[in-house]
């Protein structure tokens, strides 16, 4: 494991590290922790953006592949009846 060894400052008003370190107490994490946890759990507001795009899409793709999968399915069935009934004349 890779000790943390670099420091960066934060400026943060006094109720503000009080409130980090509040919650750093109730999940039970050292501040310089939660504080990591967060920074790298940080996503930018327009990689959401861009998420949620990829997400309209993906909801889309699989919209459209399903009813192309009922109408291949209907074809089937359709073609399935076709051949029952010659095979029924045939006899």
């Amino acid at each position: 494991m890779t000790i943390a060894s670099q420091r960066i400052v934060v400026q943060v008003t006094p109720k503000q590290k009080k409130e980090i370190a509040a919650v750093a107490k109730r999940v039970g994490l050292n501040t310089s922790e939660l504080m990591r946890q967060a920074a790298q759990q940080f996503v930018p507001h327009n990689e959401k953006e861009d998420i949620e795009l990829l997400l309209q899409q993906i909801e889309r793709s699989t919209r459209e592949a399903g009813q192309a999968l009922d109408q291949a399915l209907a074809f089937i069935m359709q073609s399935d009846q076709r051949i029952k009934n010659l095979q029924e004349r045939s006899h």
